[in-house]
């Protein structure tokens, strides 16, 4: 059967090029050029795979994304984004979306990350269809996430904690920031464990609405609600005599928080609308990227239920705070891109390597996973060099200042228009002096001319709080000039 794509997009340049790209790899394709406009369109074109830019004139990536969610729980949804909102991004993902996907658009990434998306998806719905008929798209039976400790202090230090509280049946609490493997922590528990044999259930908190966050946890009987068509099995049942995972618990209701705690503590799960209660042996670990007593004392999380939760707590560092693993990950994770893009990239230039190591990574593991699988999927040559990585990566320092300089006028701020190249959608022409990092060694007037108008467009954008139209008034050239060039200094 086709599977079906809803592109959501403001630039009808990108809309059309993606329509015409996807339709012919074989998917049927909607568009939509507003967010109101790409709701709609989910009641009558139904789609598996929704696609929409992060910026829209009507609806911001937040909005869209929990309407969607409402609209259509078990569809995926993949945010386009530049680079510069990229830890916006990785903020949405857990609130339910799939994935990311960077300005500007190549469409082999676009094809790889729509591929895996929806193969994923079809293979969590036929293992769910043996064992209950609908199970959200935030849980997964089992979680396959392969993950490297690292070889750096930090790292070591983080395996003894897991290698001690793993054989105990403690609940264990996982604090550490968005991206930095928190259930790949707890997933490394539970294979420690005495119940490795058993099943491991994840459930993302944030990405599930506070209507269906009870059904999720303790599961329904037929017609305990409306919409409740048959009998569900909660997350509660689907992980008894092995591990429970639960990511970003603190985005939990309060009320559901009550009843959770009465679970935890009786160890028995009652279906909503059922009057059976089942006896359950789950180990339960949780995580957030905020201390749970600190949301305890604002009100925001129950103070009984964090004792209860806090019998042993891991902190997984950041990435920036592990230096001597910052390589070590990169060759983990070029090594797994190779095989899925059936490339054969070796490594890493010496100019590549320190501009990892400068980057303080505030997307983490994550971030370095989209870096690298774009970054090979560039590279025309055995080594991956740095003009094929971002241009915010390469100039992160600079980029601090300038933001530090500006202070913007309050403006509402023109949605982001990305003008694609025709007829492709990306022209990588290697000698480009962006691609180049600031501050090489030689002189160069082209690289020079081309840094000191990168710098004058920064500065007006940021002015005006980054409305196009405004900053090309204030340049002296129409949009269309704008435009053109900022996507010749690859500015998102």
């Amino acid at each position: 059967m086709t599977k079906r794509i809803l592109v959501i997009d403001d630039d009808t340049d990108i809309c059309l090029l993606l329509r015409r790209f996807l339709t012919k790899n074989g998917y049927e394709v909607a568009i939509a050029h507003t967010g109101e406009e790409g709701l709609a369109t989910l009641d009558t074109f139904r789609p598996d795979l929704v696609l929409t830019d992060f910026k829209l004139g009507d609806i911001d990536g937040v909005t869209i994304l929990s309407r969607i969610k409402a609209k259509l729980p078990h569809v995926v949804v993949i945010i386009i984004t530049g680079y510069s909102d990229i830890k916006v991004a990785i903020n949405v993902m857990k609130q339910g979306a799939y994935d990311y996907i960077t300005k500007p658009l190549f469409p082999d990434e676009i094809l790889i990350t729509l591929q895996k998306a929806l193969a994923e998806a079809s293979e969590e719905k036929a293992e769910t269809n043996q064992v209950v008929k609908t199970i959200p798209a935030t849980s997964r039976r089992s979680a396959n996430v392969p993950y490297l400790f690292g070889e750096g202090p930090e790292s070591q230090y983080l395996y003894r904690q897991v290698d001690l509280v793993a054989p105990t049946n403690y609940s264990v609490i996982i604090y550490g920031e968005s991206g930095s493997g928190k259930e790949a922590v707890a997933l490394e528990i539970h294979k420690r464990s005495k119940r490795a044999s058993g099943p491991f259930v994840a459930m993302d908190c944030g990405a599930i609405s506070r209507e269906l966050s009870a059904s999720e946890l303790f599961g329904h009987e037929k017609g305990s609600f409306t919409g409740a068509l048959e009998r569900k099995i909660g997350h509660f049942e689907m992980a008894n005599g092995g591990t429970l995972f639960l990511d970003e618990v603190g985005n939990l209701p309060y009320d559901v928080q009550v009843s959770l705690l009465r679970v935890v503590q009786e160890r028995r799960v009652r279906r909503l609308g059922g009057a059976k209660e089942i006896e359950i042996d789950v180990r339960i670990l949780v995580a957030s990227n905020e201390r749970l007593l600190d949301a305890a004392r604002k009100n925001n999380f129950r103070e009984d239920l964090y004792y209860r939760f806090n019998e042993f707590s891991i902190d997984v560092p950041p990435l920036r705070n592990r230096k001597t693993d910052i390589m070590i990950f990169a060759k983990f994770f070029l090594e797994k891109t190779n095989s899925e893009l059936n490339k054969h990239v070796q490594g890493f230039s010496q100019d590549a390597q320190a501009a990892f190591m400068e980057y303080p990574w505030p997307g983490n593991l994550r971030e370095m996973r989209n870096v690298i699988k774009r970054a090979t999927l560039m590279s025309e040559t055995e080594w991956i060099e740095a003009r094929v990585l971002p241009f915010e990566l390469l100039n992160y320092d600079r980029l601090l200042k300038l933001e530090n300089a500006f202070e913007p006028i309050n403006v509402v701020p023109e949605p982001a228009v990305y003008v694609p190249p025709v007829p492709q959608f990306v022209q990588i022409n290697p000698s480009i002096a962006v691609n180049q990092p600031i501050g090489t060694d030689g002189v160069n007037l082209k690289i020079a001319s081309s840094e000191a108008e990168y710098e004058v467009i920064i500065n007006a954008l940021r002015k005006v709080n980054f409305n196009k139209s405004k900053a090309a008034e204030l340049l002296g050239i129409d949009r269309k000039t704008l435009y053109n060039k900022m996507r010749n200094s690859n500015i998102g």
